[in-house]
């Protein structure tokens, strides 16, 4: 199935001052549709050309870099775009996703503590993650375009901290990133259907 590059769910300004115009108009308009075009053209004649994307991304993994690299990273993005909304963040989650919080990851700031300290602690380009693995909530990161997809786990959040996601907007301050994610951008409504879904 052919790659397309998804509209962005908000304007291009309507996450500043957390995530600038800028940021999204390369980040998305840019680096997202580089994946998009490069996974067409990588997928030309290989056993994934027809599959769906979570398909591809985890038949490629470890079998064919240039596949699974811009499947990977247009799968995340796809993600991404949705784990934002103006006014997001913060601390008012959903319900039955409060009560995985505080059941699997020992209560709202220690999971936020920990999604950072994945975030800083991805040495170079990468992803944190909360995902679902045997029906409990775990944190994790991984590098480049890999996710816990690959792991056979579901993501449920995650954040990009591949430097084109932060340095127009925080330089090299990485933690101030994902704390402003974290408090600012979430859209924990998604994040929660994200869990309905992953059961």
């Amino acid at each position: 199935m052919a790659f397309t590059l998804p509209d962005l769910p908000y304007s291009h300004d309507a996450l500043a001052p957390f995530m600038s115009k800028e940021t999204l108009e390369y980040h998305h308009d840019k680096h997202h549709q580089a994946y998009v075009t490069n996974g067409n053209n990588a997928l030309k004649g290989t056993q994934w050309e027809n599959k769906d994307l979570e398909e591809i991304v985890k038949g490629s993994f470890g079998k064919n870099p240039a596949v699974f690299n811009n499947a990977g990273q247009h799968y995340n993005h796809m993600l991404f775009w949705k784990w934002m909304k103006p006014g997001g963040g913060g601390d008012k989650l959903p319900g039955k996703l409060k009560n995985a919080v505080e059941r699997d990851l020992g209560g709202l700031a220690k999971a936020k503590a920990d999604f950072i300290a994945a975030g800083v602690g991805q040495f170079g380009s990468g992803w944190c993650w909360i995902a679902v693995k045997d029906g409990k909530l775990t944190i994790d990161k991984t590098p480049n375009g890999e996710s816990p997809l690959v792991k056979g786990a579901t993501p449920i959040l995650g954040c990009d901290v591949w430097e084109h996601s932060y340095y127009i907007d925080y330089r090299n301050a990485r933690p101030k990133y994902l704390e402003a994610f974290w408090d600012h951008l979430i859209n924990w409504e998604e994040v929660d259907q994200q869990l309905a879904r992953a059961g």
